[in-house]
């Protein structure tokens, strides 16, 4: 009761403050706000012109914040979770779907690493992002199945204009799993030659909290490094880029006495290498676009013998995408392309969950946008075609074909209303085919304590959503809600049937049903003068069967309230300075799939965080920044519901400050 009257009083609070007169600094960080430009239906757009929502992490707020990985850092976003398995492994969840759902983009093509499984994360070094765009909902058509959910964009660093140079270091140090990491990068321009390069390295033992204690082997160690080089010219640019990351984390099973930085057994070795060639060509009144891409993903299991693994996954993706995207018919900004991917999977180790495979997609699609008056209109059609094939293994796994097409589409607008109101309204309909672990899985799945089984008989996933938002801005306050409502045909998702297999385990089986999701985010940010902010932002998701259960792995609904100083003196020895805290309360989660009991309801718990940070200026130049975070400052005890560990009585960390210094050069 205590911690809702402390909420509703610090809404209270940002209405009240609501009244106080205007700031002209605060004008124009709302005008930079509404000219921001993101990844739209047809190419480059103003987010303001959005109709879909979108989620725009900027480059100070990924600095300023803190997590094991990128996922955990952005999954603080409302309308986005993690599913987490202990300090190292976090998959992105938005608005409730997770998994094939959601496409996440890397380089400019969707990263492939086997997002099927529970313990698999994602291969990306966060220390080489830039920003995040996040866009909720199956409104985008640039990349064909398995965008239901949403898309998250990773931007790298922009490159340098002619004749510049520089680079960065970082170092950051976490006090409860004493995780440090360092990356180094330098870029530059050279005649139109784009140069570059980063090293990242990371390394962190078991983490603790009041309950468990150490938690036996959650401690992992990351290693990335990028490279780039391109030629920009009066025609456009080409550049290439190459990256290879390198995770090693512990399996955790809730036994053993290993709290150390190297993992011991069972753990993971999982490697990504990646190449992308990005060319743009002015061609006409627009651009035509060609991106090429090669992923390898390597995901070893090992449980008896750290030199001989028992699972061993090896995937190969080839990306392509080809478009062209432009102005056409008097101001109609239009783009149309054909994208897919080859991939092909094998079994390296002696143990099996899923067959060797091959698949291929095919996608063409044609998207345009135009102002009309007050409304700017958007939407777009595209064309999907999967061909899937699974190769037999005697007594495990037989051969079979499957093909998929599907129609995705989705028609919006935004219009302002008056100065302060804009309307924006959008309807998609979005395709997903089910992925060779839902159709063909046949053993014990390591590190989830189930045994999995497949189903060959599965359908492609339909999504129909409709979403609508509202958003008001002045110069002293800002409110955003965004709702939604999904009918998704043939669902997937695992479930426990009852039965348990050789080994002891509990059998769940991969079925499909008619699916309904709704719920939103709303969220208000009050600055009654221009160095303070106050705000919260609310999100919640209701799913479940039609005429049936709620859904497994839906999020509890989330307030999240920040109070932030922000101090800018210019070219003072302090600049761009802030003091936080916040304080991030998850509602229990009751709404949970209870049958043969696949899932159990959850508590609710609060969470008190605090930072600080600040730019060093010397001689008018930024040498260096600083940043001080703590979470979790009451040693709460607690375990989200998206945890993997939950039900083995595995607690989330617990008290954790955070280091990190940014020096430019």
């Amino acid at each position: 009761m205590k911690k809702t009257i402390f909420v509703l009083s610090l809404l209270l609070v940002c209405v009240a403050a609501a009244a106080q007169e205007d700031s002209t600094d605060v004008f124009f960080r709302h005008l930079e706000i509404k000219e921001t430009v993101v990844t739209g239906l047809a190419g480059d757009a103003k987010l303001k012109e959005m109709s879909a929502p979108v989620s725009v992490i900027r480059p100070a707020d990924l600095k300023s914040t803190s997590g094991g990985n990128i996922i955990s850092i952005i999954a603080k976003e409302p309308g986005i979770s993690e599913i987490t398995t202990g300090g190292g492994i976090s998959k992105p969840v938005i608005r409730g779907m997770g998994y094939n759902r959601v496409v996440v983009v890397s380089d400019g093509i969707r990263q492939e690493g086997q997002q099927w499984g529970d313990e698999h994360g994602i291969e990306i070094d966060g220390a080489g992002v830039h920003s995040v765009e996040i866009l909720k909902g199956p409104a985008s058509l640039m990349y064909g199945s398995d965008a239901l959910a949403g898309i998250i964009i990773f931007h790298p660093e922009p490159v340098r204009g002619p004749g510049e140079f520089g680079g960065s270091a970082e170092a950051e140090y976490q006090t409860n799993n004493g995780l440090a990491a360092y990356s180094l990068a330098v870029d530059g321009n050279v005649k139109g030659w784009i140069l570059g390069g980063r090293f990242s390295d990371k390394y962190a033992r078991a983490y603790s909290n009041a309950f468990n204690g150490p938690v036996a082997n959650s401690g992992f160690r990351q290693r990335a490094a990028s490279a780039l080089i391109g030629k920009n010219g009066r025609w456009g640019y080409s550049r290439l880029r190459f990256s290879y990351f390198h995770l090693t984390p512990g399996m955790i099973e809730g036994e053993g006495d290993n709290y150390g930085y190297m993992p011991g057994l069972p753990f993971q070795q999982v490697r990504h290498y990646k190449a992308v060639l990005d060319n743009t060509i002015h061609l006409g009144p627009g651009n035509m676009k060609v991106l090429l891409g090669w992923q390898q993903n390597r995901r070893q299991e090992f449980e008896d013998e750290a030199d001989v693994p028992g699972l061993d996954f090896k995937l190969s993706t080839l990306n392509y995408d080809i478009r062209w995207q432009g102005s056409l018919w008097e101001g109609w900004k239009t783009a149309f392309g054909v994208a897919g991917m080859g991939q092909r999977s094998s079994n390296l180790g002696d143990e099996y969950l899923i067959p060797a495979y091959s698949l291929f997609d095919a996608g063409i699609f044609a998207t345009a946008s135009k102002t009309l008056g007050e409304w700017t209109i958007s939407g777009g059609l595209r064309a999907d075609i999967r061909w899937l094939h699974s190769e037999a293994l005697e007594g495990r796994f037989e051969d079979f074909s499957r093909r998929f097409p599907g129609i995705s589409a989705s028609i919006g607008a935004v219009r302002p209303l008056g100065e302060h109101f804009t309307l924006r309204a959008n309807v998609a309909r979005g395709f997903r085919a089910p992925n060779l672990a839902e159709l063909g899985s046949n053993g014990e799945h390591e590190g989830t304590f189930r045994f999995e089984v497949g189903n060959r008989d599965l359908k492609p996933e339909y999504s129909l959503q409709g979403d609508l938002g509202v958003d008001f801005t002045s110069n002293y306050v800002s409110v955003q809600a965004a709702l939604f409502a999904s009918r998704v045909d043939n669902y997937i998702f695992a479930a426990r049937n009852g039965a348990v297999s050789d080994e002891g385990l509990p059998v769940y089986a991969f079925r499909s049903g008619l699916a309904h999701l709704a719920g939103g985010e709303v969220g208000i940010d009050v600055h009654p003068i221009h160095q303070l902010h106050l705000s919260s932002a609310f999100s919640c998701v209701y799913a479940r069967e039609a005429g049936g259960d709620f859904l497994p792995l839906i999020p509890a609904p989330r307030l999240f309230s920040e109070i932030k100083w922000e101090i800018t003196h210019g070219n003072h020895l302090f600049n761009n300075a802030f003091l936080s805290l916040n304080l991030d309360w998850n509602m229990p989660q009751d709404h949970f799939y209870a049958k043969d009991g696949t899932e159990t309801a959850t508590p609710g718990y609060l969470l008190l965080g605090a930072s600080a940070g600040t730019d060093v200026v010397i001689a008018g130049k930024t040498r260096f920044s600083l940043y001080v975070i703590g979470s979790n400052l009451t040693d709460a005890v607690y375990a989200p519901h998206l945890s993997r560990l939950k039900d083995i009585g595995i607690f989330n960390m617990g008290r954790n400050i955070t280091f990190k210094m940014v020096v430019p050069f």
